[in-house]
């Protein structure tokens, strides 16, 4: 009977422990209601490769136009922002699950030691490829 009774209290917590994990991923993910008072909701993830002439910084934005996605160098980071949202046919879907992030994002990126010159940005298959040219590469 207490092998029973220890046998239970186990996956109880194990549920629990797997519920309060759903609590959180959902309470990081949840949509920034004001850009103004609250820090970006999530960080899009990168890779980030050197050539001799670039940088070149292939950031994961599903879903979201150039158009709303702000780049810019400060000091030495790449810095780029923007805001992901649900399409507007899917805003009164019933949600079963929704892993992709929405809301405002940003990213700051290191960039190699160097001097800089032009930043393009382009749309590739639901990312962006940012390439900074070097000056001088």
């Amino acid at each position: 009977m207490n092998r029973n009774l220890a046998h239970n209290w186990m996956w109880s917590e194990a549920c629990e422990m797997l519920a309060r994990a759903e609590r959180l991923h959902r309470e990081f993910f949840s949509p920034v209601l004001s850009t103004a008072t609250r820090p970006p909701a999530w960080e899009p993830p990168v890779d980030v490769l050197e050539t001799e002439s670039a940088v070149l910084v292939h950031a994961a934005l599903p879903g979201v136009s150039a158009d709303r996605v702000e780049i810019a160098v400060e000091g030495d980071d790449l810095v780029f922002t923007g805001t992901r949202t649900l399409p507007a046919e899917l805003q009164t879907a019933v949600i079963h699950r929704l892993e992709l992030p929405q809301g405002r994002f940003e990213r700051r990126v290191r960039l190699p030691p160097g001097t800089y010159s032009k930043i393009h940005c382009s749309a590739v298959e639901g990312c962006f490829l940012i390439t900074i040219e070097k000056i001088g590469g």
